[in-house]
């Protein structure tokens, strides 16, 4: 009436225990790369709103023309090292997005 189920040794054991651990450690990594994915995604997107507003910007500031600097010091004005790093950086990014597909 009652069936005796057959031992297992601890080897066998051990291999079942292995595989299930393998199983969830498979099931846990596809879960990680799925979130990674989502988050490139998510960040690729933002990527492209602020260049977005980057363009936008870059043909403000290029509007205002820039200012020589002072003839006393030498040196230029902060202002206009902001204005130039943006016309700089403004410029790279057009290119770029324009060699994008």
């Amino acid at each position: 009436m009652f069936r005796q189920q057959p031992r297992l040794n601890p080897l066998q054991a051990r291999k079942q225990l292995l595989i299930a651990e393998s199983e969830i450690n498979r099931a846990e990594m596809l879960h990680e790369w799925r979130e990674i994915t989502d988050g490139v995604r998510h960040m690729t997107d933002r990527a492209m709103s602020v260049g977005s507003l980057a363009s936008a910007a870059t043909l403000l500031v290029s509007a205002f023309p820039l200012r020589n600097p002072e003839p006393s010091t030498g040196k230029s004005s902060w202002l206009n090292t902001i204005f130039k790093g943006a016309k700089l950086a403004g410029s790279i990014w057009l290119a770029y997005r324009s060699r994008r597909p």
